[in-house]
Formats: structure tokens, C-alpha cells, sequence
């Protein structure tokens, strides 16, 4: 799980680097169905018939960000992030399939093989001392503060509630970037985002509103 956590935390900065911020997200969002389909395959979870509508309508939307004009450093960029979504779905299995596994032990250690995977070709030197403020920052608060908030949060609400809360992070993140520093997706990441953010509302917005069903009841 650990080696998930540091792979998704690698590919996740380099994705930034080298394709917009909206791709980045919206690409990462695409994780829970990719953990669907983990489980089906792995550990022999049932996936309900509306999941694998959402999961086609989701791949619809993904293909629609690839087909605009883009160089092959966004190329690059996007597969990191779907690298990111795909080793986070890999935690995500890693979990359901020992879950006796503490968490902030696996996060701890994702850390520290992060650090010592990007230790060979870092260069802390060449960073000023604001820009070594930023990203203890960014460590800090968005990345540290902000998985505990989730964490904490996730176990007083529903699950469902949780991934639609989470799912925010798609819309907020090109929002803010393109409030601070002007960066605006292309027509292409705003129709297959809109299109994959419709597929993620939608599912769990009929996790809210259908009741459960019994085991051994026909998927929906």
C-alpha cells in the first residue's frame, strides 16, 4: 500500500509539471472506478450494472480530454495522472484486501520511499528560500492536513457523501489555479471534465438516494 501511496504521489507532481492542473484532476478523479474494477477482477467484487454505465460514460469523457491538440509533454503529463489514479485504486484494493493494515503507517512509509525514489535526481539547492517555504507548505497543509481532514471526515459521514465531497477537489483545483495564476483548460478538458464529473455526480448521487440492497439482491 505504501508503494501505491509513494507511486501516486510521484506521478501526481510530474503530471503538473507537464499538463494542466484541470487534466491532472479531473484524470485522478477517475480512480474510484478504477478500484472497481480492481476489486472485480482481484478480489471478486460484484460491480452494480449502474457502475459500469458510470465507468463506460467516465472512459467517454477521458477520450474526449486526448483528443484536442496537444503536445507530447501533456501526453506525458496526462498518463502520469492516470498513473495517479490507477496507484491510488491500487491502495485502494491493497485495503479491502488486508484491511488489518494501519494507515498512517503505510503513509508514513510511502514518504519515506518517496523521498528516497526522488533523492537521485532532486535538487534542493537550486530552490530559493521562498520557494522551499512553498512546498514544506504544500507538504504540510495541502497534501498532510488535508489526507487527516479527509481521513477524519470520511468516518463520521456516509461513504457516499464522502466521494461527492471529494469530488470537488476536481471543480475547486482548476478554479483556484485559474484565479491565481491564469491558467484556463482548453475546450476539450472542459467538455470530457464535464463529462466525467457528470458519470462521478451521478453515481453517488444514486448511492444517496436508493436505498441499500439485501446480499444476494441483482446489482443496479
Amino acid at each position: 500500500m505504501a508503494s501505491c501511496f509513494a507511486t501516486a504521489s510521484l506521478c501526481f507532481i510530474m503530471a503538473l509539471a507537464r499538463t494542466s492542473v484541470a487534466n491532472t484532476l479531473v484524470i485522478q478523479s477517475l480512480s474510484p472506478f478504477i478500484a472497481g474494477l480492481g476489486g472485480w477482477l482481484f478480489l471478486g467484487e460484484r460491480v452494480r450494472f449502474r457502475t459500469w454505465i458510470a465507468m463506460g460514460v467516465a472512459l467517454l469523457g477521458t477520450v474526449v480530454m486526448l483528443w484536442g491538440d496537444a503536445g507530447a509533454g501533456s501526453r506525458i503529463g496526462d498518463l502520469l495522472a492516470l498513473g495517479t489514479a490507477t496507484a491510488f485504486a491500487g491502495a485502494t484494493v491493497v485495503v479491502r484486501w488486508h484491511r488489518t493494515v494501519p494507515m498512517p503507517a503505510a503513509a508514513a512509509l510511502a514518504a519515506a520511499l518517496g523521498a528516497l525514489i526522488a533523492f537521485f535526481w532532486a535538487d534542493p539547492s537550486s530552490g530559493t528560500a521562498g520557494d522551499l517555504a512553498l512546498l514544506a507548505l504544500f507538504g504540510i497543509g495541502q497534501l498532510g492536513v488535508g489526507l487527516l481532514l479527509f481521513t477524519a471526515g470520511a468516518r463520521l459521514v456516509p461513504v457516499a457523501e464522502a466521494s461527492l465531497i471529494g469530488v470537488l477537489e476536481c471543480v475547486l483545483g482548476p478554479l483556484w489555479v485559474w484565479l491565481a495564476v491564469g491558467e484556463r483548460p482548453g475546450a476539450f478538458s472542459l467538455i470530457g471534465g464535464a463529462v466525467i464529473l457528470s458519470a462521478l455526480i451521478a453515481h453517488t448521487a444514486a448511492d444517496l438516494v436508493l436505498p441499500p440492497q439485501p446480499p444476494g439482491a441483482r446489482n443496479r
